[in-house]
């Protein structure tokens, strides 16, 4: 179960900021290397235009009249169910209107990924880097909040229309995205083309927690991939925004308690289901804000132990090395 999941990668940016464009670039790198995509859009307006862009034999699933994360929360779980069970794709690329904030999409694709098989694997950013430096220089309202979120989300980050700064105002636009996320995979584009390679690689390099057992950090990352950004690049699987974990056996309950009192500030979200070893019934776990709850469910099909953990810059190894000792030490 835990490994034939479905990758889900969510695109994100202002209207403009070129993300369109490097959707049909995936979709064109991933079916030619013969995988299936499918896409789920969602713009404000009640008519798609980007969607037309899209191959026609693209399955895709358009969410419109508003934004994934608030009038129609719940409709993005109901698109990927839907993709999911009639298309089985290979891998899903979510495009978010350029004004919803990427936490709520992580949010509420971590929700349907405890139900479905598929995983969060990568946020990607694409940033208009003149409109970015506009806002910084005059007004810092509600759009620039919302670049940063978009921007502090991200595992790779797309610095786009570059070639329309020169110098210092480069510079200033690499700087403030810096410090907004040190850790992301960042690039500096121009009509948003970029070696998708790259979006296939932070999966590989994020999913070294995955089912096999004892493989070396390194081995997960590519060797015959070159990146320009070197030095930034050596950040990109510490700078881990979800984490999802299969338990292959059911843990101690107080054990796990305290397992997630200990969790470090950086992991701001979690959630799963999961089974005790000391309880008959399994049970849905929420945690934000450093606190716990646990509610009683009965899931319907079959659906996995698994937990899922959000944040920024943590320590995936950590958390995965201890949730092992768990499921190790309830063997016992």
């Amino acid at each position: 179960m835990a490994n034939k999941r479905i990758h889900v990668y969510v695109l994100s940016g202002f209207l403009g900021s070129g993300k369109t464009t490097l959707l049909t670039k995936a979709i064109d790198y991933f079916t030619e290397a013969g995988r299936k995509p499918a896409v789920i859009m969602n713009e404000i307006g009640e008519v798609n235009l980007d969607g037309q862009l899209i191959a026609n034999e693209v399955p895709m699933s358009e969410l419109l009249g508003g934004c994934i994360c608030c009038s129609s929360r719940g409709d993005l779980a109901t698109a990927l169910n839907e993709l999911v069970t009639t298309e089985q794709p290979d891998l899903i690329f979510v495009e978010s209107t350029g004004i919803a904030n990427p936490m709520e999409i992580i949010d509420e694709i971590t929700d349907a990924s405890l139900i479905l098989p598929i995983e969060l694997s990568a946020l990607i950013t694409v940033v208009d880097a003149p409109q970015l430096l506009e806002l910084n220089r005059t007004s810092r309202g509600k759009t620039y909040r919302l670049m940063r979120d978009q921007i502090r989300c991200a595992n790779l980050l797309l610095l786009n229309k570059t070639d329309l700064l020169q110098g210092v105002a480069l510079q200033e636009v690499h700087d403030l995205v810096r410090e907004w996320n040190p850790y992301a995979d960042l690039h500096y584009t121009v009509f948003s083309q970029i070696d998708i390679q790259l979006i296939e690689d932070i999966h590989t390099e994020d999913s070294a927690g995955s089912p096999v057992q004892g493989q070396p950090e390194e081995a997960s990352v590519p060797h015959s991939h070159e990146h320009h950004q070197g030095h930034d690049h050596h950040h990109s699987h510490n700078h881990v925004m979800a984490y999802t974990h299969f338990f292959e056996r059911a843990v101690d309950s107080n054990a796990f308690e305290q397992f997630v009192s200990q969790l470090p500030q950086e992991v701001y979200r979690a959630k799963g289901i999961l089974s005790f070893s000391d309880t008959s019934s399994r049970f849905l776990f929420q945690y934000a804000y450093r606190e716990m709850d646990f509610v009683k469910i009965t899931p319907k099909g079959d659906v996995p132990d698994v937990a899922v953990f959000i944040g920024e810059n943590f320590a995936k190894d950590v958390i995965r090395a201890e949730l092992l000792k768990l499921e190790a030490e309830s063997a016992t």
